[in-house]
C-alpha cells in the first residue's frame, strides 16, 4: 500500500506537471519579471531622468502643476517618486462627470523642474505583471487559468516532496554528463533548494485570488452581493462631499510630514485630493506598500484640505486582513530592498528550471526509447515543439518587446499595443519555427537568436537613446545600467546554453538501459 500510493503520486506528479508544465513556466518567468517591474518601466521609458529624492520638493512641483493645468477637477492623484521608479506621477478626473470610469488624465512630470515629460507611450513591467496573472486574456478568465495552475503547481510541489523520499540525499547529489539522469539531478537540486519559496509563492497566489478559489464562505456570508464583502474587507475612505463654494487648498507638505508621524517615519506611497478648489477639499495620504511586509490596503490619513485639520486615521488592521496582507507582501516581495529583491529573482529563475528541466525529462525518457527506431511519435513531437516554444521561444518574445520600445516610432499611435503585439508575433514565429525544425535544430537555433538579441540590447540602447552604460553608471541610475547588464548577462547564459546543446552528446540505445531511471522507478 505504501508503494503503491508513492506510484501514485509519481504518476501524479508526473502529469500534472506535463499538462500545465508550459504554462507554468510562462507565469514564474513573467512573475519573475515582475519583482523589478519599476525598474523594467524606467528602463522602457528614457526620457523620465532619475533625480535624487527630495519628497518635499517634488509634492509642491506636483501640487504646483495641478493647480495651473487642472484647478476645477474632482480629484488629484499624486505618486511620488522613489528609489525604483523616478518618475513623479500626477493624475486628475474631470469634474465633467466624476463618476464616470476611466475619466482620467495622467502625465509624468520631472520632480526637479515640475515639467511634464514627453515620456514614449510604453507598458513597461506592468505588461509582464498583468500577464502573470491574466495571461493577456479577457476578465476573468485569465485569473481564472492561472489561479487553476497554482492549485497544480501546488499539487506537484506536495506529490514532489512525498515521491522523492530521499529529497535532502539528492539535494547533494549530481552526476554530470550522464544525460538524463544528470537533468533530474539538477530537477531535484533546484528543487529543494528553494522549497520553501516555491511553497510561499504559490499558495500565497492562491490566498491572494481566495475569492475566485473559495467563494462559497463569501456566498454563505453575503449571498449575490459580493461588492459587500470587498467594501467590507477594502473599506472607502468616507469624502466629504463638494459644497460648490471656491477654496484654497494648503500646501501639501505639512500635511505629508504629519501622516508620516502617525506611521512612526513610515513612507508615504500616494496623496489623493478630493474637490481641490472646493471649500470641502479634503486629502487622503495613503502608506507606501515598501515598508513593511505586511501589506495594509487601508492605511490612510485623512487631512481637510482648506484647514489642514487631522480627520481620521485609519484602524488597526484585523487579524484576518494581517494574515491575507502577510501573504500579499510575501508574494508581491514590495517590501524588499535590493539584495532581498535580488534573491527573490533568483528564486524565481530557480523555479522556472526546476519546471523547465521537469518538461525535458519528461520528454528525454521517453525519446529514448525510439533511438533505436529513429521515429517519433506524434505526441512525443508535439511536446518537443511545445517544449522549445514555451522556453526558447518565451526568450525570444521577451526581447523582442525590449527591441519594439527601441525601434518603434516614439509618435506610433497605440504604440504600447504594439510593443504587446510584437511579444505574441514573436513568440507565435518561434511556435512555427519549432514545428518546422527538428529537436536540437530548433532548439540550437532559437536560443541562438535569443543569445544575439539579448546581448546585442546595451548596444541597441546606446545606439536609440542617451542614456547608454556610460552614462547611466556615471550618474549612479542603477536601474538603467543594471537593465543593460542583466540583459547582457542573460545573452551570455543563452549563447552557453546554445553551444551546450549544439555539442550534446546522442544518447545511445545501450545507455537507455544502463543509466536512465524514470520517475516511477526512482520510487521504489
Amino acid at each position: 500500500m505504501k508503494e503503491g500510493f508513492r506510484q501514485a503520486m509519481a504518476w501524479l506528479h508526473t502529469w500534472a506537471g506535463l499538462i500545465f508544465g508550459w504554462l507554468l513556466f510562462a507565469i514564474f518567468l513573467t512573475g519573475t519579471l515582475s519583482y523589478f517591474n519599476d525598474e523594467i518601466s524606467h528602463w522602457m521609458q528614457p526620457e523620465v531622468q532619475a533625480h535624487p529624492l527630495d519628497d518635499a520638493r517634488s509634492l509642491a512641483a506636483a501640487q504646483a502643476y495641478l493647480q495651473q493645468q487642472a484647478p476645477s477637477a474632482a480629484r488629484w492623484f499624486i505618486t511620488l517618486p522613489d528609489s525604483r521608479d523616478p518618475g513623479l506621477s500626477v493624475m486628475w478626473q474631470d469634474k465633467i462627470d466624476p463618476g464616470k470610469r476611466g475619466n482620467f488624465i495622467q502625465k509624468t512630470l520631472d520632480p526637479v523642474t515640475g515639467q511634464a515629460v514627453q515620456a514614449r507611450e510604453s507598458m513597461g513591467g506592468e505588461f509582464f505583471y498583468r500577464f502573470h496573472f491574466q495571461l493577456q486574456m479577457p476578465h476573468p478568465w485569465g485569473r481564472w487559468l492561472s489561479t487553476t495552475a497554482a492549485m497544480v503547481m501546488l499539487v506537484a510541489l506536495i506529490t514532489g516532496i512525498i515521491t522523492h523520499k530521499k529529497i535532502f540525499k539528492d539535494f547533494f547529489t549530481f552526476r554530470p554528463r550522464k544525460g538524463q539522469r544528470s537533468w533530474l539531478d539538477g530537477h531535484n537540486a533546484v528543487g529543494v533548494l528553494v522549497l520553501p519559496f516555491h511553497l510561499m509563492i504559490t499558495y500565497s497566489s492562491l490566498v491572494i485570488f481566495m475569492s475566485l478559489v473559495m467563494p462559497a464562505p463569501i456566498a454563505a456570508s453575503y449571498g449575490n452581493d459580493t461588492r459587500a464583502f470587498f467594501n467590507d474587507v477594502f473599506p472607502a475612505t468616507n469624502n466629504a462631499p463638494a459644497l460648490g463654494q471656491p477654496g484654497r487648498l494648503l500646501p501639501l507638505g505639512p500635511m505629508y510630514e504629519q501622516a508620516r508621524t502617525q506611521w512612526a517615519g513610515g513612507h508615504v506611497g500616494r496623496l489623493t485630493i478630493n474637490n481641490p478648489g472646493d471649500v470641502n477639499a479634503s486629502v487622503n495620504v495613503f502608506r507606501a506598500g515598501s515598508d513593511r511586509v505586511v501589506h495594509d490596503f487601508g492605511s490612510t490619513v485623512s487631512f481637510n484640505g482648506t484647514t489642514g485639520e487631522l480627520l481620521r486615521v485609519s484602524g488597526e488592521q484585523s487579524l484576518p486582513a494581517a494574515i491575507s496582507g502577510s501573504f500579499y507582501g510575501l508574494h508581491m516581495g514590495h517590501f524588499a530592498g535590493p539584495v532581498l529583491r535580488w534573491l527573490y529573482f533568483i528564486c524565481g529563475l530557480a523555479g522556472t528550471a526546476m519546471i523547465g528541466t521537469g518538461l525535458v525529462i519528461w520528454l528525454g525518457k521517453r525519446q529514448l526509447k525510439h533511438v533505436k527506431s529513429g521515429v517519433m511519435p506524434f505526441e512525443l513531437r508535439l511536446v518537443e515543439v511545445l517544449n522549445i516554444a514555451s522556453m526558447s521561444g518565451l526568450m525570444i518574445a521577451i526581447a523582442a518587446f525590449f527591441w519594439a520600445n527601441r525601434l518603434l516610432p516614439i509618435g506610433l499611435s497605440a504604440r504600447s499595443d504594439w510593443e504587446v503585439q510584437t511579444f505574441f508575433i514573436a513568440w507565435g514565429l518561434s511556435l512555427l519555427h519549432a514545428v518546422l525544425r527538428r529537436g536540437r535544430q530548433g532548439w540550437v537555433e532559437q536560443l541562438s537568436l535569443g543569445a544575439l538579441l539579448f546581448v546585442s540590447i546595451p548596444l541597441l540602447n546606446a545606439l536609440t537613446t542617451s542614456q547608454h552604460l556610460g552614462v547611466s553608471l556615471a550618474r549612479g541610475d542603477w536601474a538603467m545600467a543594471g537593465f543593460d547588464l542583466t540583459c547582457f548577462a542573460s545573452g551570455v547564459f543563452l549563447t552557453w546554453a546554445a553551444w551546450k546543446m549544439q555539442h550534446r552528446t546522442a544518447p545511445q540505445p545501450k545507455a537507455v538501459r544502463a543509466g536512465s531511471l524514470t520517475l516511477e522507478q526512482e520510487v521504489n
